[in-house]
């Protein structure tokens, strides 16, 4: 009897300590102080196997933060919170990106999945694009100007809840600011808005420009955005010659998630990024909806534990895949 206790106790031990190592939070709303602190600690914590950069700021002069990952000459992108109430996309690739550091550091694997990959390609991690539509959804509103409180209030129909908001700092549409058929968006809504309104002009948006200058610096081999929600995975928009190649990468990915994959459509309108990340590098592109559909709001937290089951091999899974696509050189196609 006493050492069966004995070995209880050290399991309690073993489990309490593996519990308190975890930085990454993921029992109540990640906000962007929660994000800045956690990248702050885990670059402290796996210094010797990730790099911490700013790939730029906000509207409103919040950090985009860039974690590298791994050793590889070849990368690929995992992007998350393009919309303000979908930041349960950047808990999931904080998770993700503490689960592979603690895993990568100790020569283990991940489930059953080697992180020894990651000498060949490593991993980018932008896990808050739009810190500041995060912000102003979680109702943080007292950190921007008065002035501007008031022109958010306009912007959300009066309405004083910001549930709802999916736009950036200052109404627009991060993910319809991308040069890939800008031009043939629909127009409505006309002015800054919670949702959808696509700018003046692509690249109008700060975070787009820092996201797509970054993007030209370090050149990934695949690039994911992930969004909330519908369980669903897109990949198509004009793939050209590479659709069949870019197809099975996206069937292996809807297969390890269980989302459904998403078919082409005739007349997709573009805007997006990775409508014009497949245009511009002919490179594999992902759109990963995670969650089941929960209307104009964020998808609770009763459903993180059975999303990151699903998808906390994506990242490795898609770092084997880009062994196989070149890099060295490609056809940038300008888009008006």
């Amino acid at each position: 009897m006493g050492k069966y206790l004995a070995l209880l106790l050290v399991c309690c031990f073993l489990c309490n300590k593996h519990a308190a190592a975890a930085i990454v939070e993921t029992t109540k709303p990640y906000s962007y102080n929660n994000l800045t602190n956690d990248v702050l600690e885990l670059e402290n914590k796996y210094s010797n196997v990730l790099t911490v950069t700013s790939i730029g700021k906000s509207e409103f002069g919040r950090e985009i933060w860039g974690i590298k990952l791994g050793q590889g000459k070849k990368t690929i992108l995992l992007v998350g919170a393009h919309h303000g109430r979908e930041w349960l996309t950047s808990m999931l690739l904080m998770k993700m990106l503490e689960t592979y550091a603690d895993a990568y550091e100790k020569k283990e694997s991940v489930s059953s999945q080697s992180t020894a990959i990651l000498n060949e390609t490593a991993i980018w991690f932008v896990p808050m694009l739009n810190p500041d539509g995060v912000i102003i959804q979680q109702h943080q509103l007292a950190t921007f100007p008065l002035k501007h409180q008031i022109h958010l209030q306009e912007m959300n129909d009066g309405c004083q809840n910001f549930k709802r908001w999916k736009a950036n700092g200052n109404g627009i549409d991060l993910n319809r600011q991308y040069p890939a058929d800008w031009d043939q968006l629909p127009k409505d809504p006309l002015t800054p808005y919670y949702k959808s309104y696509k700018g003046k002009k692509p690249l109008e948006a700060v975070e787009v420009q820092a996201l797509t200058n970054f993007i030209g610096e370090i050149n990934p081999a695949v690039a994911v955005s992930y969004h909330s929600a519908g369980r669903e995975l897109f990949w198509n928009y004009k793939n050209g010659r590479y659709l069949f190649r870019d197809y099975w990468i996206a069937r292996k990915i809807a297969k390890l998630t269980g989302y459904k994959l998403a078919k082409p459509e005739k007349e997709a309108t573009g805007g997006g990024f990775t409508d014009w990340f497949i245009t511009t590098y002919r490179r594999p592109a992902l759109t990963i909806e995670i969650s089941y559909l929960v209307g104009e709001t964020s998808p609770p937290l009763s459903i993180f534990k059975n999303e990151w089951n699903r998808n906390k091999l994506v990242g490795l899974k898609l770092a084997k895949e880009a062994r196989k696509i070149p890099t060295d050189s490609f056809t940038k196609i300008h888009y008006r």
